[in-house]
């Protein structure tokens, strides 16, 4: 007879000889073992490591920035990076903002596809399936964080771990939300060399949050049986508006014209009643529709069924290729940018993710691709803001394994945001009205002294920046500011101050009561702890939305770090005591003393 887990938890914590951290350990086990799903052995990572002793932040590469065209145009994100430092970056700025992911992760198909730790783990290897696992749900459990309440998320795999991967979405996104597992024919030609069955096809997994909605697609074909055209040239075909056997209501039996005054009732033909497929009251509201055909059997109504309701239909879970594209045709415009790109195995077809997104997104959505590879999901994005005038945001990571990031996803998105030229010379134009920015992990110690509190303050500028979509740096009412004390962005429509040292507070305070603010401005300011000087700007709080740094990020980060030494209580290293400047001394402080008075609010 089986032992409840109840009864196993008591016997756990009455067992003696055990240390705390082995009954903790114990009970871990036993209450987060599922009763049915994937059980597999957790392998420890290098990249998860790296988290038990430091947060990660997100620098800007300043020299890779790519302009728009216009000062609306969307700001694309790249980072390059292990996808899970990013990610959990990215629950600072985006937790639950994401409308739309895709990602395209290894296959572990053992042929040096998917690396662990550094090292490729071939077809061999007795925990192929553990290793892999253990690194996509550490990643699909970030992924899930980001999503908006009408997000979804589309998953590319083949065979290898397509089952696995079903049951560990399952588990992370809800067996409910389940929204389909796509076929997406991927070859146009079969391969001679197979022994065996010939694969023509890829996996999509489709999981969705609760508020999502997918998008019915433009229909490119018409049935045959939409033979007929009306007087306006539209396409129909008819069925018979007399419904014949089973228990019919009576309300659908009841005489109709003819055209020749001819009294019409939904007989059956051994005489028994039958019924109309409409009610009395429809049929007149759609007689337009009635179409009279006079048999050998009499007058006979059909109703017309025009191919006008056929405009959209319901996207299937069968992509072909001449659809969506293949592999080949990935290879092929890949290889018009990038002309030594035959090196990039697998790249995927522009219109396959352009049809993700078209089924998937709203024309202001976010997107993002953590194994972002060649860059295609960028690409797509960019080709269809072009086509719909959309202004939909794409983040991209990928990490620089044999410079992938730099030569490969960046150099692509580059030139098709500036233009190229094909290998046979053909010029083609750019998609000028897209901006792209390059970040690089980077990471502060997570012990909480005053010095490493500061550098994180000092650090998170980018994140900031990403999380409010706010770039331009501006003065501050007419001054520039001491970049080493506060920065001030502002795009015209909403405002960014940063405080990096607490000592500003009060000339802040003092300037803003003399200012007039369309919108309160957004304030970060340094804090040891979570106060956010809200007694100082208390006479302008209605100018102002303060937020507390570095206590806004750790608590963001603290249910997606690694448990090990997390957040325990430390002893803070005291700030050295600064005097209280004069006034003087606080314009110094403030203020850039090389820099005379510029006109509000220019930069």
């Amino acid at each position: 007879m089986p032992i409840d887990r109840p009864h196993l938890i008591e016997r756990i914590k009455s067992i003696e000889g055990l240390t705390p951290d082995e009954r903790s350990q114990l009970l871990e086990m036993l209450r987060t073992t599922p009763k049915y799903g994937l059980v597999w052995e957790d392998k420890p990572e290098d990249a998860e490591r790296l988290l038990e002793d430091n947060l990660p932040v997100l620098t800007e590469v300043k020299e890779r920035y790519i302009a728009g065209s216009s000062p609306d145009s969307p700001n694309h994100i790249l980072i390059e990076g292990d996808n899970l430092h990013a990610l959990t970056a990215l629950t600072y700025t985006h937790e639950g903002k994401i409308d739309v992911i895709y990602i395209d992760p290894p296959y572990n198909t053992g042929n040096k596809d998917f690396c662990y730790n550094d090292s490729y783990v071939d077809a061999e290897d007795s925990f192929k399936h553990s290793k892999w696992l253990s690194f996509m749900v550490k990643r699909l459990r970030l992924a899930k964080r980001l999503l908006s309440e009408k997000g979804v998320i589309f998953i590319s795999i083949d065979d290898n771990e397509q089952a696995q991967l079903k049951l560990l979405c399952d588990s992370i996104y809800g067996q409910n939300n389940f929204l389909g597992n796509v076929i997406w024919e991927k070859t146009d030609s079969p391969r001679m060399d197979v022994k065996g069955f010939y694969t023509r096809h890829d996996y999509i997994l489709v999981y969705r949050n609760e508020e999502f909605t997918l998008k019915r697609v433009p229909n490119k074909e018409v049935p045959a049986h939409y033979n007929r055209k009306d007087e306006k040239g539209r396409l129909y075909y008819t069925k018979p508006l007399r419904l014949m056997g089973g228990h019919l209501s009576e309300s659908l039996f009841y005489s109709i014209t003819a055209p020749d005054g001819t009294i019409v009732f939904p007989y059956e033909k051994d005489g028994k009643k039958g019924g109309w497929r409409w009610s009395q009251q429809k049929f007149i509201d759609e007689n337009e529709r009635i179409e009279w055909v006079n048999g050998k059997n009499g007058w006979t109504p059909y109703f017309r069924i025009y191919a006008e309701n056929l405009k959209e239909v319901p996207a299937a879970t069968l992509w072909p290729f001449t659809e969506v594209g293949s592999t080949r045709t990935a290879k092929a415009e890949f290889n018009q940018i990038i002309e030594d790109g035959r090196s990039f195995n697998y790249p995927k077809p522009t219109s396959l993710i352009k049809y993700i997104e078209v089924i998937a997104s709203e024309q202001n959505a976010t997107i993002l691709d953590f194994f972002a590879g060649s860059g295609t999901t960028l690409h797509a994005t960019m080709q269809l803001n072009a086509e719909d005038g959309g202004k939909r945001q794409c983040i991209l990571v990928t990490n620089n394994e044999n410079g992938i990031c730099e030569n490969v996803t960046y150099e692509r998105n580059k030139r098709v945001i500036n233009g190229y030229t094909t290998p046979k010379g053909v010029a083609v134009e750019g998609l000028h009205n897209n901006s792209l920015r390059y970040y690089q992990t980077d990471f502060v110690p997570r012990k909480k002294t005053m010095a490493n509190m500061r550098r994180l303050v000092n650090l998170a500028t980018d994140l900031l920046c990403i999380k409010h979509d706010l770039y331009d740096e501006a003065r501050f009412f007419g001054k520039k500011l001491n970049k080493d004390v506060a920065r001030f962005f502002s795009n015209g429509k909403k405002q960014m101050l940063i405080l990096y040292d607490e000592r500003a507070v009060d000339p802040v305070a003092e300037i803003l009561e003399h200012q007039a603010v369309d919108s309160p401005i957004i304030v970060y300011v340094f804090s040891p702890d979570n106060y956010a000087y809200d007694e100082e700007f208390a006479a302008v709080a209605d100018k102002v939305n303060l937020c507390a740094l570095p206590a806004a990020i750790y608590a963001a980060y603290r249910h997606v770090l690694p448990k090990k030494k997390l957040y325990h209580k430390e002893t803070l290293q005291e700030p050295t005591a600064t005097p209280s400047p004069s006034p003087q001394g606080i314009e110094q402080l403030l203020f850039d003393p090389d820099e005379e008075e510029g006109p509000d609010g220019s930069a």
